[in-house]
C-alpha cells in the first residue's frame, strides 16, 4: 500500500468520517467522526499550543483522517491487525502531505492528549452501560457540547473548519462548544 498525497482529497474525508460512528457504532445513539474531529479541533484552538498555530489545529482535526481510507477500527483491536498500524501511518503521511502539515508525529503527543480526554465525555453521553465513572479512566471531562449531528450537518461542518485553516481565516468556534 503506497497512498499518494494527490489522491487525498478533502472532500472525501469529510464524507466518510461523517458516515462513519465513533466507536464502531457501540454508542446508545449516531456520533460521526466527523464531530469528534471538529471537537477534537476546537478544543486545540484553545490551548496555550494550539490557539495561534493553524496547522496544528488542522493536524487536531484531521487527526482520524486514515479512517476515511482504512476504516474506523477501536483501539483496543488495532494491535492485533497485522499490517494496520503500518497502513494508518502511511495514510496519515500522505494525508499530511497533502494538505502541507509537518509529520504527524510531530503533532501526535499534543492531539492525543486532547483525543484521549474528550472520551471522558463522550462515554458519558454515548455509552450504554456505565461501570466506573469516566473521568477516572480519562481525566476530567471538557467544557463542551456534543450535539450527535446528522451525518450531513457533521459533514458541513468539518469541511467549513478545514476550508477556513486551509484558506488561513479565523475559524469561528464550533457552534455547539459554550
Amino acid at each position: 500500500m503506497e497512498p499518494k498525497p494527490e489522491d487525498v482529497c478533502i472532500e472525501d474525508i469529510a464524507h466518510a468520517l461523517s458516515m462513519l460512528c465513533r466507536y464502531n457504532g457501540h454508542c446508545r445513539i449516531f456520533y460521526s467522526v466527523a464531530e469528534h474531529s471538529i471537537h477534537v479541533q476546537s478544543i486545540m484552538a484553545r490551548t496555550p499550543i494550539g490557539k495561534w498555530d493553524r496547522q496544528l489545529q488542522l493536524a487536531a482535526l484531521l487527526h482520524d483522517a486514515s479512517e476515511a481510507y482504512l476504516a474506523d477500527v477501536p483501539s483496543p483491536v488495532k494491535p492485533y491487525l497485522i499490517g494496520y498500524k503500518e497502513a494508518e501511518a502511511k495514510v496519515m503521511a500522505a494525508v499530511h502531505q497533502a494538505f502541507g502539515l509537518e509529520d504527524p508525529r510531530n503533532s501526535e503527543p499534543f492531539i492525543k492528549r486532547i483525543d484521549t480526554r474528550i472520551r471522558a465525555n463522550e462515554a458519558e453521553l454515548l455509552m450504554p452501560v456505565e461501570s466506573d465513572p469516566w473521568h477516572k479512566v480519562f481525566g476530567n471531562p471538557y467544557a463542551l457540547t456534543i450535539m450527535c449531528y446528522e451525518p450531513a450537518k457533521a459533514e458541513t461542518l468539518f469541511l467549513e473548519a478545514a476550508g477556513a485553516l486551509l484558506d488561513g481565516r479565523e475559524h469561528k468556534e464550533f457552534p455547539d462548544v459554550p
